[in-house]
């Protein structure tokens, strides 16, 4: 086992700087893109909302269409 010493110790530090260095830029990367993740589940929550209304709207249309011909169903 090498003789402790300052330079050693130094090498080590610098070993758990440089890994938590790496740890931040990954934690970045990672944040950024459940960010965009987010966005696009809210942009799907809001396209499935506008969906929802307009297929309310097509079957009261489809409702009136057929009480005006009398082919409703009893």
């Amino acid at each position: 086992m090498p003789e402790p010493s300052l330079e050693l110790l130094m090498q080590m530090v610098q070993k758990v700087l440089d890994g938590q260095r790496d740890l931040r830029e990954d934690m970045r990367e990672v944040k950024s893109r459940l960010g965009r993740l987010e966005t696009d589940v809210a942009q799907l929550h809001v396209f499935l909302a506008e969906l929802s209304t307009r297929l309310d709207r097509l079957s009261e249309r489809v409702e009136r269409v057929e009480r005006r011909l009398d082919i409703v169903e009893t």
